[in-house]
């Protein structure tokens, strides 16, 4: 039935906006979706082809009836495609301003999760690799991250991408949940090694926490 196929796609994009990370681009559902698109306009244009652009609606309320279906179920997808596509390009900003390496992060979802991988094998192939983007959003994000870039050049002593909320504490404990090696502090050198707890100030490592190197310990 037409329009099931858009539904779900606004389901999965809203079960999107309630995980961490970026679930794989369902390729073969907005190919179907799109194609019922234009069957649907191949439909509209068979009926109004007998009238040779002088349709009367009130002549034929059947046809018109159909047309009217037709459209609306046309509407109906590409607003579906849409809703989709926008959650995603949004989750997608939003990584970039929290400066996570989406490319890198979206494959290591994939490596660790074969059952979603399993379930849209047909993304790998389309795209060529592990991601879960598809080519034209993983364009999309290295000219977005590219903007971003120049943008916060202007301000180079203000980060842009950290918290509106002013801390708490000024210092705090943290665990290294991934190597990170030496970073340089006001308070000289910290060696940030994988499994290792620190006690430091919240504006140095506030961009490592956000990236998911470090954890907060309560």
């Amino acid at each position: 039935m037409y329009g099931e196929l858009g539904v779900k796609l606004v389901q999965h994009a809203k079960r999107t906006l309630a995980l961490s990370y970026l679930p794989p681009y369902l390729s073969e559902m907005v190919r179907a979706v799109t194609q019922e698109v234009k069957e649907l306009n191949r439909d509209a244009s068979a009926i109004l082809e007998p009238f040779a652009n002088s349709f009367n609606p009130s002549a034929d309320p059947a046809a018109a009836c159909a047309l009217l279906v037709d459209h609306l179920c046309m509407r109906r997808n590409k607003r579906c495609l849409l809703a989709y596509h926008r959650t995603r390009t949004d989750k997608l900003e939003e990584m970039c301003w929290n400066g996570k390496d989406i490319l890198e992060q979206q494959q290591q979802t994939m490596a660790v999760d074969p059952g979603n991988r399993a379930q849209n094998s047909t993304v790998a192939t389309d795209i060529g690799n592990s991601s879960s983007l598809s080519p034209d959003e993983e364009e999309y994000v290295r000219q977005y991250g590219g903007l971003l870039a120049v943008y916060k050049g202007h301000w180079t002593d203000i980060d842009l991408t950290g918290s509106l909320e002013p801390p708490n504490d000024l210092f705090i404990d943290v665990r290294v949940l991934e190597e990170v090696g030496e970073i340089q502090t006001e308070y000289g050198a910290i060696n940030l090694r994988k499994h290792s707890q620190h006690y430091v100030r919240h504006g140095d490592v506030e961009r490592l926490i956000a990236q998911g190197f470090l954890e907060r310990l309560s």
